[in-house]
C-alpha cells in the first residue's frame, strides 16, 4: 500500500508537470483577447496555482503513504 501511494504522488506530479506547458500557453491564448486589468492579472496567475495544487496533491500522497509506513 506504502508503494501505490508513493508511485501515484508520482505520477501525479508527473502528469501534471507534462501539463505544464499546454496550461501556459491556454493562459496566454486566453490573455491574448479581449482581457485587461485586474481579470488579465488574475488570469496570469492561473499557471501558478495549477502548480501549486499539482505540488500539493503530489506531496499529499507521498506523505500519506509514508504515514502509513510509520516513516513520518
Amino acid at each position: 500500500m506504502v508503494l501505490a501511494n508513493l508511485l501515484g504522488g508520482f505520477i501525479v506530479i508527473l502528469v501534471g508537470v507534462n501539463l505544464m506547458p499546454t496550461i501556459a500557453d491556454e493562459v496566454v491564448a486566453a490573455q491574448a483577447g479581449n482581457v485587461t486589468g485586474a481579470a488579465s492579472t488574475i488570469l496570469g496567475l492561473t499557471t501558478i496555482f495549477f502548480a501549486l495544487g499539482i505540488m500539493a496533491a503530489g506531496v499529499s500522497l507521498a506523505v500519506g503513504g509514508l504515514r502509513n509506513a510509520g516513516l513520518v
